[in-house]
Order: C-alpha cells, then sequence, then structure tokens
C-alpha cells in the first residue's frame, strides 16, 4: 500500500498594513537611481573628514663633532663571532664623518662584510687591502670613497684576504706590514684621516695581529650576553701579549655593549657586570637589537644613512659623539 503525503496548507498572506503617511515619506529608496541619495543620507551634507596621514620622519640634525688632536687608530675585535664588530666599525665611523670628521675603514675580515655595507665594490679584480699586506702597494692606490657619506673612505678586503695569513707567514716583518703601510702613507701626505677604525676576523691570527700593531686604541663591542663575558677575558689577555711584544703602546680604550635587550634581566646583569669591572672604559651608550641596524647591510648602506631616526641610528650617533669628545681635542 502506497502512502500518499498530504501537502501542507499554503499560510496565507498577512493582510497589508496600510502605513501612515510619514512612515511613506522616509522610507529607503530602492533602484540604482536612487544611490546617491541613499548615500547622502548616510553621510549627510558635510564631507567626510580626512584620514590622518603619518608625519614623515625628519632626519636629526647632525652635532658637528672636533677634530682630535692626533689622529687616532682604533682596531674594533672581538674573538666571539656575532657581537657586532662590522656593524660597529661602520655604523661609528659613518657618525663620525656626517659630523664633519675624515675618517678611513680598513676592512681586514675575508668577508668583506665592512665593504658591503659601505657600497664598495670589493670584487676579486678589486686593489684592496691583500695587495697592501701582500704586495706592499701604497694605501693610497686601493682607497675608495663611501658614495653615501662625504669624509667617508673604506680599503676594502676581497677574497683574496683568505689565503693571506699564510703568505704572510714567510714575510719579513709579518706582523708589521699594516703599521708601516699607514706610516708611509702619512709620510707621504696621504693618510690625513681623524680617525681610521681597522675591521678585524674573528680571531687571533695574523691579521688581527697586524690590526693590533698598527693600532694605539682597542674598540671592544660586547653582546650583552653571558658568553660575552667568557669572550672579553680571553681578549684582554691576547692585548696583553700584543703590549708585551710588540706594540707597547696599546690600549683597551672603550667598550661598547651591542645588541641590548631591555625586556630581558640578563642585558641588564651583563651590562652592570661589565660597566663594575671597566668603568672608565664602557661607554654610557648601548646599542639596542634593531631590524633597521640588520636591515641596512643589504642595501648597500650603514643604518645612519638608510634609517637615520631609527633607534640604531641615534645609539651609534651617541657613541660616536662619546667616543669623539673622549680624546684630546685638536686646537683651532
Amino acid at each position: 500500500m502506497v502512502s500518499r503525503e498530504t501537502p501542507a496548507p499554503e499560510e496565507a498572506a498577512p493582510a497589508p498594513v496600510a502605513a501612515d503617511k510619514e512612515e511613506v515619506a522616509t522610507a529607503p529608496l530602492s533602484g540604482p537611481e536612487h544611490a546617491e541619495a541613499a548615500v547622502a543620507d548616510l553621510i549627510g551634507s558635510e564631507p567626510p573628514a580626512p584620514a590622518p596621514v603619518a608625519p614623515a620622519r625628519v632626519r636629526p640634525a647632525v652635532e658637528q663633532l672636533p677634530a682630535p688632536a692626533a689622529q687616532r687608530v682604533l682596531t674594533v675585535a672581538n674573538q666571539k663571532g656575532g657581537v657586532g664588530k662590522t656593524t660597529t666599525t661602520v655604523n661609528i665611523a659613518a657618525a663620525l664623518a656626517q659630523a664633519g670628521l675624515r675618517v678611513l675603514v680598513i676592512d681586514t675580515d675575508p668577508q668583506g662584510n665592512a665593504s658591503t655595507a659601505l657600497g664598495i665594490d670589493h670584487h676579486a679584480e678589486v686593489p684592496s687591502i691583500y695587495d697592501v699586506l701582500v704586495e706592499g702597494t701604497s694605501l693610497a692606490d686601493v682607497v675608495q670613497e663611501c658614495p653615501d657619506v662625504p669624509g667617508l673612505f673604506c680599503v676594502p678586503a676581497t677574497i683574496d684576504l683568505a689565503g693571506a695569513e699564510i703568505e704572510l707567514v714567510s714575510m719579513v716583518a709579518r706582523e708589521q706590514r699594516l703599521s708601516r703601510a699607514l706610516a708611509a702613507a702619512a709620510a707621504d701626505g696621504q693618510g690625513d684621516y681623524d680617525y681610521v677604525f681597522i675591521d678585524c676576523p674573528p680571531s687571533l691570527g695574523l691579521l688581527t695581529v697586524n690590526a693590533f700593531v698598527a693600532a694605539q686604541e682597542v674598540l671592544i663591542p660586547i653582546q650583552c650576553e653571558y658568553y660575552a663575558l667568557e669572550g672579553l677575558s680571553q681578549l684582554l689577555k691576547n692585548v696583553e701579549m700584543i703590549q708585551t711584544h710588540l706594540n707597547p703602546g696599546l690600549a683597551v680604550s672603550t667598550i661598547l655593549m651591542t645588541m641590548y635587550d631591555g625586556r630581558t634581566r640578563l642585558s641588564a646583569q651583563v651590562a652592570d657586570e661589565v660597566r663594575h669591572h671597566f668603568p672608565d672604559l664602557v661607554l654610557r651608550t648601548t646599542v639596542p637589537r634593531s631590524v633597521r641596524i640588520s636591515e641596512a647591510p643589504s642595501h648597500a648602506q650603514t643604518v645612519m644613512t638608510y634609517d637615520p631616526s631609527s633607534s640604531g641610528a641615534l645609539s651609534y650617533a651617541d657613541a660616536a659623539r662619546e667616543l669623539a669628545l673622549r680624546a684630546p681635542q685638536r686646537a683651532d
């Protein structure tokens, strides 16, 4: 037996309700021809307020710094890698050059990162610090000017430098090759720089020894982490060895705390510990962790030109000012 479903009865349509005259008059209009009228009813007769525009970043004013009484040659060194040696070298050098000083950066790291950050060409055929150390070429023949910062110069490093330590082993006065090149440039009137910064590889090979022998001061960047303290003690022992045997005039003059993270207790503890042991050497300025500092080298720039108003650029500008004002000034 087949069952049949009874269709549901249709619902009766509701009786139309008469709208009063006021409701009919104000009922919303429909259809594309009334779209403009509907929009006008929604927004009113006054135009909408413009969206707020973020203020443009203004490049901070650059303070002119006094020149030192005599040329300062600083080796930026730390045997621990990744502490910000190259970053500190190029950004402090750029900050000093922007402040009206003549600055030379000598890149002795075979990776050539300092050369990259300064926008300097350093492929294999470019005259470089290798030619100075191994071939005896004059510094003036390999110097290039930074395209972004007037007054900032660089002696680039190429991949040839990777084998320089082996070639230097058999040479006479192998530890003094860079020192003699700087002295010769000064004697020829071609070394008229207020500051010379030597960027070192993270090791104590002949390249770093050459940098120590050529310098009067050592600038040590220290990452605000525990391992940095262990590396510092070993570095100080090596500096003492250089003082005893090769360069009695060498001295650790400056320590800069880098990659400081104010959100962590460890950064504050490391900074306090270093300041406790070296109260006269540590700069008051600390360099924070900054995305802008990391991004700048990918654009072949320092953070001083890539984003001058960023926290990293302002910190390096303050560090450069401290460094400059600590030394005796040139009398006008």
